[in-house]
């Protein structure tokens, strides 16, 4: 379920850094330049107390699961390289958001 996160919610800069395989510097500069968008969802039922975070970046998508406290419990990146990044992964579909299909680090 998409959400938007507790005010105190976040989720260490260096931990999307080391997942695009950046420096938190380089990643912060591509944030600040606006290369970077993500989503944010709410787990629930049996996923509730986690958060699934898609962010993207260039041809990338990468996810992270969290606790409430922002601790990544599994992440995940696709990198099309130089090809685009399908459509399909850029946009929410309810019946894609679900444990089962959650990518594990």
């Amino acid at each position: 379920m998409e959400a938007e996160a507790p005010a105190d919610f976040t989720v260490d800069a260096g931990v999307l850094a080391e997942g695009f395989g950046l420096s938190a510097d380089d990643f912060r500069e591509k944030l600040r330049a606006g290369h970077v968008t993500g989503r944010l969802y709410q787990g629930v039922g049996e996923d509730a107390g986690t958060w699934r975070l898609e962010v993207f970046l260039g041809n990338a998508r990468l996810t992270v699961i969290a606790d409430d406290e922002g601790r990544p419990l599994h992440r995940s990146l696709v990198d099309f390289g130089e090809r685009p990044l399908p459509r399909e992964m850029r946009a929410p579909t309810a019946e894609r958001i679900n444990r089962r299909s959650a990518p594990q680090a």
